[in-house]
């Protein structure tokens, strides 16, 4: 399960420097990589190498989530100057 979270992080990564659509693969691959690195973490019976890379794709994920958000938000914002200036 940590292996998917992390190679979910990845992706999110990866995604936010992507051309358009991916701002949106990043904020869903952040959140997927979230999701899953709070279950593998959770798990108590897990060796503690195993934890830990799920808390490191917990991180790494929110990155990838906060990256996207952040292209989306700088396009909304170019989109709400274009409009000021066509009127």
């Amino acid at each position: 399960m940590h292996r998917l979270a992390l190679a979910l992080a990845t992706g999110a990564v990866l995604a936010a420097a992507w051309r358009a659509p991916g701002q949106y693969l990043a904020i869903g691959g952040g959140i997927a990589a979230i999701g899953t690195g709070w279950i593998a973490y959770g798990r108590r019976g897990s060796p503690g190498g195993a934890r830990l890379a799920a808390a490191g794709a917990i991180t790494v994920g929110g990155i990838g989530l906060l990256l996207g958000a952040l292209r989306v938000a700088i396009a909304v914002a170019a989109l709400g100057h274009l409009e000021r200036m066509l009127g």
